[in-house]
């Protein structure tokens, strides 16, 4: 049986601040017409990765696909910018459903937080004193104490950004993996960090917390002084990213890895 094609009748359009961005929205608007992202078909933002991370986190839980269109300066998560034959392109498009990642903070008054981030999860020392933390996975220690800058817990989409420069590993978008890196590690200095199930319970606690304080971050929403961070994959929300025939997220994963 033939899989009945995809139509994108309405489509929303979103710009990231820049000039470049703006101009280019009201031109698609002008071609195909928009409407409020809450009825569209799928979503068109235009910017950077930074405008597709706020887009993503802003319909997170809309079930929307959504399709970058390059307009800033970094674009691993946008598509090339062109307008022309935009819905036919979008009905090839491939689609990659992801996961994000759910932290749940416990900071120095006891009081308990959460939020979700796409890219990673990352503790940072917030004192000119390295960060002193235990790192359990499932319910065993797996590290008493990393003696660090920070540490992060990525995804395979988010595995390129700030994973990457940390000397992280790489991961293909669609392996039930995460990335577990070390910020600059003092104590084990050849601790390289460890790949790790996308099932996994991960509990970070921060020893002599108030001596050494620590912030947590997912994505951009930031918690300071924390004293345990837990983090897992939230399998229960779906996040939908389009992209070119032949240009999607697995293939410039892989490609990402024979740059020098």
């Amino acid at each position: 049986m033939t899989e009945k094609p995809r139509r994108f009748d309405k489509i929303a359009f979103i710009a990231a601040a820049t000039p470049e961005a703006r101009t280019a929205r009201e031109r698609l608007i002008e071609r195909y017409g928009d409407c409020p992202p809450e009825e569209a078909d799928v979503i068109v933002a235009l910017g950077g990765d930074g405008l597709m991370l706020q887009t993503l986190h802003r319909f997170m839980n809309a079930r929307i696909p959504i399709y970058g269109m390059n307009c800033g300066s970094v674009g691993f998560l946008m598509n090339e910018y062109d307008e022309n034959d935009l819905r036919a392109r979008l009905a090839k498009a491939e689609l990659n459903i992801i996961h994000p990642l759910r932290m749940v903070v416990r900071d120095r008054d006891n009081a308990r937080f959460e939020a979700l981030a796409i890219n990673e999860v990352s503790l940072f020392r917030q004192t000119y004193q390295a960060a002193k933390l235990r790192i359990s996975i499932d319910g065993k220690v797996r590290m008493d104490e990393l003696i660090c800058d920070g540490v992060l817990v990525a995804t395979p989409a988010g595995s390129t950004a700030y994973n990457l420069s940390v000397r992280g590993p790489i991961l293909p978008i669609n392996a039930p993996l995460l990335a577990l890196t070390p910020i600059s590690p003092f104590r084990p200095r050849r601790w390289h960090g460890a790949i790790i199930p996308n099932t996994a319970h991960v509990r970070i606690t921060v020893l002599e917390a108030d001596k050494r304080a620590v912030s947590a971050v997912a994505d951009h929403t930031e918690f300071r002084f924390v004293h345990e961070v837990e983090v897992r994959q939230a399998g229960d929300i779906d996040i939908y990213l389009m992209f070119d025939s032949g240009h999607a997220l697995d293939e410039r994963i892989l490609a990402e890895q024979f740059r020098y």
